[in-house]
Formats: C-alpha cells, sequence, structure tokens
C-alpha cells in the first residue's frame, strides 16, 4: 500500500478493538531504547507526508502507526522496510523517501521508553468529528509525545496530551481472557 514495501495496514476503530489487538505488545515495548525513527518526506522539499505511517525502531523492534480517516488506526510491528525505496508515486510530482530526521522525535532517540498509553478524544461537543478517535503516547524519562489522527493523517505531538484526551496506560500482563500475551522478543 502507498508503495511502501511491507506496508498492509489492518485499520481497526475504537478504544477496545485497539487494545485488544495490540495493548500487550505495545506494552511490551517498555524498557527498551528508542535507537531510531522514519517519516516519509518528499525529497524535494524536506515536507513531511503525514498520510504514511511513522515507524519508530526499539532496538530492532519496529512500532509502526497509521491513521486514517476520520477514526481508522493500523498499528503495525516489524513489516516495513524503512531501507526500500519507495515505488508507485509517478502521478505525484515529488519523490516520497524515508527520513530519520524530525526535531520533534530526535530528542527521544536514545531514550528508553517507560510505558505505552491509549489516548481517547472525548470531546466536550457532541458534535466533534474527533470524538472517540485515538492517539498512541509514548513516555520517556525526559517527557513524551503521541501519535493522534488529525482527521486522516498523522500528528505527532511532544508534551503533555490535550486535557480533552482520556489516557488508558497499557500493561503487557493484563490480556484479554482467552488471549494469549504478544511476545516481542527478549529486550
Amino acid at each position: 500500500m502507498m508503495g511502501i514495501c511491507g506496508f498492509e495496514p489492518a485499520f481497526l476503530v475504537g478504544l477496545e478493538a485497539v487494545r485488544e489487538a495490540h495493548g500487550p505488545a505495545l506494552a511490551a515495548l517498555a524498557g527498551r531504547r528508542l535507537t531510531g525513527f522514519a517519516l516519509v518526506r518528499f525529497a524535494e522539499d524536506g515536507d513531511w507526508f503525514a498520510d504514511c505511517p511513522v515507524v519508530l525502531d526499539f532496538n530492532g523492534v519496529q512500532a509502526e502507526i497509521c491513521h486514517w480517516k476520520f477514526d481508522e488506526l493500523s498499528i503495525g510491528r516489524n513489516t516495513i522496510d524503512t531501507t526500500a525505496a519507495i515505488s508507485g508515486w509517478e502521478y505525484v510530482q515529488q519523490t516520497p523517501t524515508w527520513s530519520g530526521t524530525d526535531e520533534r522525535l530526535e530528542p527521544f532517540v536514545g531514550q528508553e521508553l517507560r510505558e505505552v498509553a491509549l489516548l481517547e478524544w472525548r470531546a466536550s461537543s457532541r458534535h466533534d468529528l474527533a470524538g472517540g478517535t485515538l492517539a498512541v503516547e509514548f513516555v520517556f524519562g525526559t517527557g513524551r509525545f503521541h501519535i493522534a489522527n488529525a482527521l486522516d493523517e498523522n500528528s505527532i505531538e511532544v508534551g503533555e496530551a490535550h486535557p480533552e484526551f482520556v489516557r488508558h496506560r497499557l500493561d503487557r500482563h493484563t490480556a484479554r481472557p482467552g488471549r494469549p500475551l504478544i511476545d516481542l522478543g527478549d529486550r
């Protein structure tokens, strides 16, 4: 999809669906160091193409976050090859390429991840289109960032989340009954 080698998104909607499918695996990243990341930027001007997944590398374990439409979220693990060229974009006048530079994420590289949470937008107005959308929050010793739905694309925000987000901390030791814990390997 999107000409990204290995990207096969499985979009889910809602807190319970995402927590059940990905909660234990995301929580298991705690204790790992963020060793790198990759975003799709255009070679010509360096602009971030926020429709493409944000890939975070936690010492060899990739978390691949991608928001789509108003409320869909895909979280992949170790599927995207950020060393492969992005293809099939001949209709676009710019050249998409993987980049490991971003002023928001760079300060976190080398830091140990303390915890992961899902942030659920609970709007004060019932007419807010963002109501129920999710963000994935990564907490480190010196700060935090979250990747949220910017209504059909990703956004990266550093610091405390907006007060209308409700925080749901993920715990790797509490899988749903009848569901095995997903193991991401040795830390």
